[in-house]
């Protein structure tokens, strides 16, 4: 379709809110794992400075087509991401990303860059570095709507682990999406990797949290409910405020900036871009909606830290576990109830906190018979950290409290593929 054609096709309420319902979830069998990983791209001569933007994508540019099948993509920081194809079961998809991450790792030796898997930049300052219009234009909106500091920091100076996982069928919609948010506090404390950023330690075991909770909630809040998730991520898109417009004809994007709902663009209440919104429109919009769970037809599970090995492997494996076999979701609804909705606390005080350090103990132990025994080395040092109340991020910590926060970050930096034979025994409180 062409632009002319689709500046035409305006959208109508009733459509909007029909088309957003029946794309939200896809009813199947459960079992395919997808999982996306960003990293901090780390200059290893100059690791203070942030990779300017032509240097970072040279380096990118000569990355090979990767065996198990990921895309590269950049973020606006300069962070590199890993998109793997969903694949039978964590295992397959962990041991795919371990490749391509080898691959790549061997692609940006050469240019003398690193990735640092880390929930935040633990010594850099949050600053944009991709001149892409969308990027320039959401920090434009981010600062108009109140939170410009945290938009640039998300943006640019977090990283995470995404685990996406089939919707299942349609009579388990409602109690699996419930799951999968009432899950978000403990498996956010068990991930926390981001003690640090920008060169401080924030007081926070998962600052990527911390950030994403200052920002706007209508755009990054939890999706309310249970009943009919679809429905509800319907409600929620309509009234997420728009961020950007597109010019129909040349792609630019235009930032917003008002606080100006989805529906009111739709009902001409207010206009914006001196036309109606059209499907495209309604894309795009989703696009830049970005709560903890987003529904994708899959479920995308957006709320744990980026983390080292063997950390990154065991957390997409108890994910997937909790969520996608029986015996571990009854387990894990149950031991989850008291901490429901428990983010503030997750990201501040991790598994120091005695409730979040309970339930996230016995979701472990429920995850661990569950998982591929492939991965089940990983989980089970993952579960012996939980257990002593400590995470990823303690590691981090313990540098930072030896050498500031330039060791932080080469403690988190990965210049070579590691495996969890070599990392699982490491104990932060023992190695710092």
């Amino acid at each position: 379709m062409g632009p002319a054609v689709e500046e035409r096709t305006a959208l109508d309420l009733e459509t909007a809110v029909a088309t957003v319902t029946a794309t939200a979830l896809r009813s199947g069998p459960v079992g395919r794992v997808g999982l996306e990983l960003e990293a901090h791209l780390v200059d290893l001569d100059a690791p203070a400075a942030r990779v300017p933007w032509d240097r970072v994508c040279a380096a990118v540019a000569g990355v090979p087509p990767l065996p198990g099948g990921s895309r590269v993509t950049l973020e606006p920081g300069g962070q590199v991401e890993l998109s793997g194809p969903p694949l039978p079961g964590a295992a397959a998809a962990v041991a795919a990303l371990r490749a391509d991450r080898a691959v790549l790792a061997a692609a940006l030796a050469p240019h003398r860059l690193g990735l640092a898997p880390v929930g935040a930049d633990p010594l850099r300052r949050p600053a944009r570095v991709s001149p892409a219009p969308r990027y320039r234009a959401m920090e434009r909106h981010f600062t108009a709507v109140g939170c410009g500091p945290a938009g640039t920091a998300m943006m640019t100076a977090t990283a995470s682990l995404q685990v996406n996982l089939d919707a299942g069928p349609r009579s388990g919609w409602s109690r699996r999406v419930a799951l999968a948010h009432q899950l978000g506090p403990v498996l956010v404390a068990v991930s926390a990797c981001s003690p640090l950023l920008g060169g401080r330690v924030t007081g926070w075991r998962s600052t990527r949290q911390q950030v994403w909770g200052a920002l706007d909630q209508a755009r990054c809040g939890p999706i309310l409910g249970g009943a009919d998730p679809a429905g509800e991520w319907a409600a929620y898109a309509l009234a997420a405020p728009v961020m950007l417009v597109r010019d129909p004809h040349t792609g630019d994007a235009e930032p917003v900036l008002t606080r100006t709902r989805f529906a009111d663009w739709v009902t001409g209440a207010v206009p914006l871009g001196g036309r109606r919104p059209t499907p495209a429109d309604l894309d795009y919009h989703l696009s830049t909606l970005f709560p903890p769970v987003r529904l994708r037809g899959y479920l995308e599970i957006r709320y744990l830290d980026a983390a080292p090995e063997p950390w990154w492997p065991a957390l997409a494996a108890v994910t997937a576990a909790l969520l996608d076999d029986p015996a571990a979701a009854d387990a894990a609804a149950e031991a989850t109830a008291p901490v429901a909705g428990a983010w503030t606390r997750a990201a501040r005080d991790g598994l120091a906190d005695p409730e979040l350090r309970a339930a996230a103990v016995r979701c472990l132990a429920a995850a661990l018979p569950a998982v591929d025994p492939d991965l089940r080395d990983d989980v089970a040092a993952l579960a012996g950290l939980a257990g002593r109340g400590r995470g990823p991020g303690d590691v981090l910590a313990g540098a930072a409290g030896a050498g500031g926060p330039a060791a932080a970050l080469a403690a988190a930096t990965e210049t070579a593929p590691q495996t969890a034979t070599e990392t699982a025994p490491v104990d932060p409180e023992v190695h710092p």
